[in-house]
């Protein structure tokens, strides 16, 4: 596998542009730059996925919620499969695989689901204080980091160190996100942050994140100058595994996702 590096990482619309259709599936080779360690960033495996799914089904309704797992690692080069498990009036069902060397890497089931008649309503939650992200100090990416950290933005929404709390909270923006599916870029962007138990370690080690369940908090996310407000918290944390909250919110404060994820935690 050749060295991932800044100077070779593709952009998320590169990557899109890579996912080449063969037969009833997909292919894509050489995805440079998303690498951490020996696997893909979850964010940008299940970014590929994702995509996956849209356009092996074009007519989907919007995204509602995902069922993610990390299986194994995820090389650059992928074959990627969609398959509708069910489709009914207003929901349907998509699982996606993805497959590196001929095993099993990466699986998720895609919810996704048209607007009905409500019975009833409940708004997303709101922050009431925050820093906004064009007064956050900036987090300058480190030389080991990996190389898709380079492609982003990150500020402290937190003070330096944490509060006490057992977690990471930053804002995030893509660098380069133009024409990007919004659904599309919340799902390449929710699994940036380590997760919180981060705070928590006795001594440095390698972490890995296990699975990832996600839920949208309404349709058509938006947001100022593509910032975004992440956090990772710990719930619990014992016996080398974390169970994580992680949530998004938008620079008006709006929660606009919410998800829980199984960390694997070594060392």
């Amino acid at each position: 596998m050749q060295q991932d590096t800044v100077e070779g990482a593709l952009t998320l619309p590169q990557l899109a542009d890579r996912l080449v259709r063969d037969g009833d599936r997909f292919q894509l080779h050489g995805a440079a730059g998303w690498m951490q360690g020996r696997t893909m960033y979850g964010g940008a495996s299940s970014y590929i996925a994702y995509l996956c799914a849209i356009r092996s089904f074009p007519d989907l309704p919007p995204l509602r919620a995902a069922q993610i797992g990390f299986i194994g690692p995820v090389g650059e080069d992928i074959e990627a499969r969609a398959t509708m498990l069910r489709t009914g009036k207003s929901v349907s069902h998509v699982e996606t695989t993805l497959w590196c060397d001929g095993a099993l890497a990466h699986r998720a089931t895609w919810l996704f689901g048209r607007a009905r008649d409500g019975n009833g309503s409940r708004a997303a939650d709101r922050l009431d204080r925050m820093i906004a992200p064009e007064q956050a100090e900036p987090v300058a990416a480190l030389p080991r980091s990996p190389a898709f950290i380079h492609r982003l933005d990150l500020r402290r929404a937190g003070p330096r160190g944490g509060d006490g709390q057992i977690a990471v909270r930053r804002w995030v923006r893509l660098k380069e996100r133009d024409g990007l599916d919004p659904y599309a870029e919340l799902v390449a962007i929710g699994d940036t942050l380590p997760p919180g138990s981060m705070r928590a370690m006795e001594r440095p080690g390698p972490l890995s994140s296990i699975n990832w369940s996600l839920t949208l908090l309404g349709e058509n996310p938006t947001t100022r100058d593509g910032w975004w407000l992440l956090e990772t918290a710990s719930n619990h944390m014992a016996d080398g595994f974390s169970s994580e909250t992680l949530r998004m919110w938008n620079t008006d404060g709006t929660e606009v996702m919410r998800g829980l994820q199984s960390v694997a935690i070594f060392g």
